[in-house]
């Protein structure tokens, strides 16, 4: 087989529309997801094991380190809900008229993920 199609291998170059960046980042945050809640279920069950553990939690919570693998992980939580929402109304065929739709469901996704990650931002500052 004698095939003359041009092969791009640089990933530099590739140009993706919004729709497959926003996919992609709905899986990155599945995955960070997937780590966030064995830290939750850690810290669960530490703030409920003695009044001592619950305080050096506490305390723990003033490490930058530690306030910023809360922000990650809520942040990565309200994303993935934000494109979750989305891929849901599009099961409903709400929004698949159309390439643009998609782009435009896409772009408010991200959007309200900004708005949202600001704000666990502000809360966790």
């Amino acid at each position: 087989m004698d095939n003359k199609r041009p092969v791009n291998l640089d990933i530099g170059t590739i140009k993706l529309p919004i729709t497959s960046y926003v996919s992609i980042l709905h899986r990155v945050s599945g995955v960070i997801l997937f780590f966030a809640v064995a830290i939750f279920l850690w810290m669960l069950d530490s703030s409920l094991a003695s009044e001592e553990s619950f305080n050096q939690l506490a305390e723990s919570f003033s490490n930058p380190v530690c306030q910023f693998i809360i922000w990650a992980s809520l942040a990565a939580l309200a994303y993935h809900a934000i494109a979750g929402i989305r891929h849901l109304i599009m099961d409903f065929g709400v929004g698949e008229d159309s390439f643009e739709s998609g782009r435009n469901s896409a772009r408010a996704a991200v959007v309200v993920a900004i708005v949202v990650i600001a704000l666990i931002t502000w809360w966790i500052i």
